[in-house]
């Protein structure tokens, strides 16, 4: 296991970590191209969260259909194509084809929906939650990695030279696609038997839209994207505008929030290492629903108060522990819900829920910033959103579907 869970942390590292620095480069970015309107930028973002949704499922279909690393390499492309164009484009539409669709499309090709696919059909059922949460601790060390290297490049170097550095910096996941493979690279079924009865993985995912546990799966991951994107778009740009008690310039507070990204990165290794142990002793579901209720208290008690330098490192380590917590634990129910031979399709759909909420959450912050000068009701929306997804989770059955849907 461990020639797949260590390729695949590096992979998820590497991909969730360059996607992680975006925050850090609205302000300079919308300064240069756009007179300072940040909401141009924010729509490219949120186009890039949407892409990713939208492709995910059709991403696991390749895999699935002709398998993972022809899934990986298609992403790799896509990231580093869309990096380049983002350093080099000059228009909005630039900007939305570069930032938006490519980098989205490389993110749905070399994140969480395919590698944990890979380590899910490769682990066995016993520690598979295990397994799950292990790569994903490894890939949130990007996220502590990135954040700090982007703030560093920014003040050094034009963004634009920053931005082709980060694209760069993809290029080590082409030594890591050979080793992510659970099995023969050739097809994998793309038919399934239910008595007499052939089933396609369209068939199973119809299915599957039909179970409410799975339906409440999706919504609950909605506002994990929404909460996910919102903060990593918008908490550079927050720290930088409302951020007292300090004499820093808007460059370092912008540097800050960055910084802060890196601190939510490092306490989501430990969150998630403690999710997955909590997920083998109680029920998933209730994990989650905890997780999605302290999100929303922690959120609260942010905004009860004004920012400081020590408020946002305190919030970004709070929401670090609750932040990708939440993925090997829903991964793993799709798994236990519908087995492993369609989880890169079936989970795919869950994904594109996550980030239907990713693309709501930056855009909207931008359009309302932008419209208001704050982001007082995307915190207050943030917090509505986390309660209803603590009851959601409350419904969800932790048990294997009817035969007829388990591959």
């Amino acid at each position: 296991m461990t020639l797949i869970v260590l390729p695949g942390g590096i992979v998820l590292a590497l991909a969730f970590g360059v996607r992680s620095v975006f925050g850090g480069f609205v302000e300079p970015l919308s300064n240069d191209l756009f007179d300072g309107r940040i909401e141009i930028f924010s729509l490219s973002i949120a186009i890039q969260n949407l892409v990713w949704g939208l492709a995910q499922p059709a991403f696991g279909l390749i895999a699935d259909r002709f398998g993972d690393r022809r899934a990986l390499w298609l992403g790799l492309v896509s990231y580093m194509a869309g990096m380049t164009l983002c350093a080099l484009g000059t228009t909005p539409l630039a900007q939305h084809m570069g930032a938006g669709l490519l980098v989205g499309m490389g993110i749905s090709g070399t994140a969480f929906g395919i590698v944990l696919a890979v380590i899910g059909r490769a682990a066995p059922v016993e520690r598979r939650s295990l397994y799950l949460g292990v790569a994903s601790a490894l890939g949130s060390a990007g996220q502590v990695i990135m954040p700090l290297l982007a703030a560093w490049l920014t003040e050094w170097l034009d963004w634009r030279l920053a931005m082709l550095v980060l694209a760069a910096m993809l290029a080590p996941m082409a030594l890591c696609i050979p080793f992510l493979c659970a099995e023969d690279e050739t097809a994998h079924d793309y038919e399934r038997t239910n008595g007499d009865h052939t089933m396609t993985i369209a068939d199973t995912v119809a299915d599957a839209f039909r179970q409410p546990s799975f339906l409440l799966l999706n919504a609950g991951f909605f506002v994990c994207g929404f909460h996910l994107a919102f903060i990593t778009a918008h908490l550079p740009n927050y720290v930088q505008h409302f951020c007292t008690g300090t004499r820093m310039s808007p460059e370092e507070l912008r540097a800050l929030g960055l910084q802060a990204l890196s601190v939510v990165g490092f306490a989501n290794i430990i969150g998630t290492l403690l999710a997955s142990r909590l997920g083998m002793m109680f029920p998933k579901p209730y994990v989650l629903s905890a997780i999605y209720a302290l999100r929303a208290i922690v959120i609260l008690v942010f905004i009860s108060q004004p920012p400081t330098p020590a408020s946002v490192m305190t919030f970004a380590f709070a929401m670090g522990v609750l932040w990708l917590s939440t993925l090997p634990l829903t991964s793993a129910l799709v798994l236990t819900m519908f087995g492993p031979r369609v989880m890169g399709t079936l989970f795919g759909f869950v994904f594109l829920s996550h980030q239907l909420g990713g693309f709501l959450g930056v855009w909207l912050a931008g359009d309302w910033f932008d419209f208001y000068g704050n982001y007082d009701l995307m915190w207050r929306i943030s917090i509505a959103l986390g309660l209803f997804s603590a009851i959601a989770h409350l419904l969800v059955r932790e048990r294997p579907m009817p035969s007829g849907l388990q591959v």
